[in-house]
C-alpha cells in the first residue's frame, strides 16, 4: 500500500469526500487504527492528559511527543503522521526549526501548531525548511490559562472574524492542513469553503473535510468531563476494531458529528 500524503487529502477535499483521524501514541493501536481504514493519525500533546494522567496538555515536553511518534510510526509506516509541537516548543522560530526537526526525525510527517497569524512567519520559515505544518484554531488547549477553561470559540462577530482572518493568514503562510476546534458549525463551514487546504474538526460540526477524535473518546475511556463533541463509538459496538470502522463510516458518510455532537 502507498503511503498517504497530503496529494491524496487535497484530492479528496476537491472531491468532497470526507476522512476519519484520530490520534495515537503507540505501536498496537496505530497498527490497529491503520488496519481499519485510518490513513491519517496524530501524536497529540492531549497525551499528557490521557496518558501521563496531567490536568492539561502543559506538561507535555518535545521528548514526549518523540517518543511516542517512533512507537506510532512503527504501527503505522505508511500512514500520514502528525505530531504536536508541545507548550513552548515554538516560541521562537528557532525553537521550532530544532523541536520540529525532533519529532519529524522520529518519524512525523508533519508538525502541528496551535496559534493564528502571530505564527505566519514560523509557518512560512518553517515550509521552507521542508517542515509541512498543520495549523490549530479555535479551542487550543494549550491557550487553557489565557481562554480561563476549555470553552468555544468564535462564537460573537468580532472572534470569528478574528479567527477567519487567522486561517486565512496561516494558508498563505504555508499551512498545509488545518484544525478547528470547538467553533460554532457556521464558522467552520465558512473557513472550510474559504480555504483550499484540508479542514479537520473537533467539535466543529460536520461540515469540515475530516474529523479527528483522542481516541480515548471514541472509546469511552475519557477520565473526568466527557467533552461534548465524543462518541462512544465502542459501547455502540461491543469490540475495539468495530468501532474503529464505525467511526470511520459515519465520518466518511456526515453521519458523525450529530448536532448533538455540535455547537451553533
Amino acid at each position: 500500500m502507498k503511503p498517504t500524503t497530503m496529494t491524496h487529502l487535497r484530492q479528496l477535499k476537491d472531491q468532497n469526500k470526507k476522512f476519519a483521524t484520530i490520534t495515537a501514541y503507540d505501536f498496537s493501536f496505530a497498527k490497529l487504527f491503520f488496519d481499519e481504514g485510518i490513513r491519517v493519525m496524530l501524536v497529540g500533546d492531549s497525551l499528557g492528559m490521557t496518558v501521563q494522567g496531567h490536568d492539561s496538555t502543559l506538561p507535555v515536553t518535545v521528548a514526549d511527543i518523540a517518543y511516542h511518534t517512533t512507537a506510532v510510526r512503527r504501527g503505522a509506516p505508511e500512514c500520514l503522521l502528525l505530531a504536536d509541537l508541545p507548550f513552548m516548543a515554538y516560541a521562537t522560530p528557532e525553537q521550532a526549526f530544532e523541536n520540529a526537526a525532533t519529532v519529524m526525525r522520529a518519524g512525523a510527517n508533519m508538525v502541528k501548531l496551535e496559534g493564528g497569524s502571530w505564527l505566519a512567519d514560523t509557518v512560512r520559515m518553517l515550509t521552507e525548511r521542508a517542515v509541512p505544518v498543520c495549523g490549530h484554531l479555535g479551542l487550543t488547549p494549550q491557550s487553557v490559562n489565557i481562554f480561563g477553561g476549555y470553552k468555544v470559540q468564535g462564537r460573537d462577530t468580532a472572534a470569528a472574524a478574528t479567527l477567519f482572518d487567522d486561517a486565512k493568514a496561516l494558508e498563505a503562510a504555508g499551512a498545509q492542513m488545518l484544525v478547528l476546534e470547538c467553533v460554532p458549525v457556521a464558522l467552520a463551514e465558512r473557513v472550510t469553503q474559504a480555504l483550499s487546504i484540508p479542514v479537520i474538526g473537533i467539535g466543529a460540526g460536520n461540515v469540515t473535510d475530516g474529523q479527528i477524535l483522542v481516541m480515548h473518546d471514541a472509546f469511552g475511556i475519557t477520565g473526568g468531563h466527557i467533552p461534548k463533541f465524543a462518541k462512544d463509538f465502542l459501547r455502540e459496538t461491543g469490540d475495539i476494531r468495530a468501532a474503529v470502522r464505525a467511526y470511520v463510516h459515519e465520518v466518511e458518510t456526515g453521519v458523525y458529528p450529530g448536532e448533538e455532537h455540535s455547537f451553533q
